[in-house]
């Protein structure tokens, strides 16, 4: 077990659950013309994260570690600020941007470690994870353009 690789793990999974509460917050209070897309793409996003951390989290059990839990603490861990209740569309939509950027940028660090542990099943979930946000934030900056 390296314990770099379930380090990173560990805070792709605290990552990915921040990002997910996020979701949550723009999914429920989404407002304007932008309403229907944005609440239906929100929840389509939140939906797939909540698989995804499942997967991520029973590797870090398979590698021998524990996955991390309770919500104040992955919140610490992952250190993404929280949007407001009330913010405007554009405002989501670029807060989310932004946490989609913080996860990638965690993934590539998960993904460089699993790499040099010569553990090529982590390294190709990341790589996978990796493929999914990239996707987000092309379309997340799409809809901003």
């Amino acid at each position: 077990m390296s314990d770099a690789v379930v380090d990173s793990l560990r805070q792709v999974v605290a990552d990915t659950y921040a990002l997910i509460g996020q979701l949550h917050i723009c999914h429920w209070n989404v407002r304007g013309t932008s309403f229907f897309s944005l609440h239906t793409a929100f929840e389509e996003q939140y939906t797939e994260l909540f698989a995804a951390v499942d997967e991520i989290a029973e590797r870090i059990r398979a590698k021998g570690a524990l996955a991390p839990g309770g919500l104040s603490n992955l919140a610490k861990m992952a250190g993404i600020e929280e949007i407001a209740e009330n913010a405007p569309a554009v405002d989501m939509v670029k807060h989310l941007v932004k946490a989609n950027e913080k996860l990638l940028a965690d993934l590539k660090t998960a993904r460089d470690h699993a790499g040099e542990a010569n553990d090529s099943e982590t390294e190709d979930m990341m790589i996978a994870r990796m493929q999914v946000h990239e996707k987000t934030v092309w379309m997340l900056k799409s809809y901003l353009e």
